[in-house]
């Protein structure tokens, strides 16, 4: 048995790391170029700030997403958090908007999600390298809720790619895991906090207390909670782990 206390260290390491600007792939970005990582980052922001070398890039749109592919090709990277994605709201019984709505969500968080990761696989196999690529899924894509059917359907997705992606990859000895957020405080929930006021009545903030006292924990995550289990299984101390969902929620998804 070979006990191995040493710090994580990513130093030579090449980090890409999608939807960065802010919450958990801002925090994201802190977390790996501390450890010495080579931090990529992109997202729709015009400007970013932070330890990564910045690109803009709206993955709804086609010549920016093939751009962002091609992007990938040149930096390398070792280890993806494949972390960008939109959320939406809306009851299935109400027709409008809402396939434009499905159209929005699927084509962010599963087409550019995809896409970006086939790249970064192709990448990883091209070099001979051993990489991780770090999926974003969600407690939502454990479970069906009524207002967030779209959003719901797409983490799902996230969690089957992750794993078959994680089989057809093994031989290259590239791992792919995902992580299942629970509640967690980022600003997307100020976002997320209106629309549960305008589809359920409520007062603004009233869901995010809500959810955050119901969480069996008894509060909302953080963006470091998540940006913590990223570095986990970007680091050799996850080096046997592959097509692994992890719930970072408090215990929420066993409410």
């Amino acid at each position: 048995m070979t006990l191995n206390a040493a710090p994580t260290d990513l130093t030579g390491k090449v980090c890409l790391v999608t939807g960065a600007s802010g919450g958990i792939g801002a925090s994201a970005v802190a977390h790996l170029a501390a450890l010495g990582a080579t931090v990529y980052a992109t997202d729709i922001a015009d400007s970013f700030d932070g330890p990564a070398t910045y690109r803009r890039f709206d993955l709804l749109d086609g010549a920016d997403l093939t751009a962002c592919t091609d992007w990938i090709t040149q930096i390398k990277p070792d280890i993806l958090f494949n972390n960008a994605a939109l959320f939406g709201m809306g009851s299935i019984l109400d027709d409008e908007g809402d396939l434009a709505q499905l159209d929005r969500l699927f084509g962010v968080n599963v087409r550019a999600f995809y896409a970006i990761l086939q790249a970064t696989a192709k990448s990883m196999v091209a070099q001979g390298q051993r990489g991780s690529i770090i999926n974003l899924a969600s407690q939502a894509g454990h479970r069906g809720e009524a207002l967030v059917a779209h959003y719901c359907a797409t983490k799902a997705a996230v969690i089957s790619y992750t794993q078959s992606s994680a089989l057809a990859l093994a031989p290259h000895k590239i791992r792919v895991n995902a992580i299942s957020p629970g509640v967690i405080d980022t600003p997307m929930w100020q976002t997320v906090d209106a629309l549960f006021a305008k589809f359920e009545g409520k007062e603004p903030g009233q869901k995010k207390r809500e959810v955050g006292a119901a969480v069996p924990l008894g509060y909302m995550g953080a963006p470091d909670d998540v940006a913590r289990a990223a570095v986990f299984l970007a680091s050799d101390q996850s080096a046997y782990m592959t097509a692994q969902t992890i719930g970072v929620d408090g215990g929420n998804v066993l409410r």
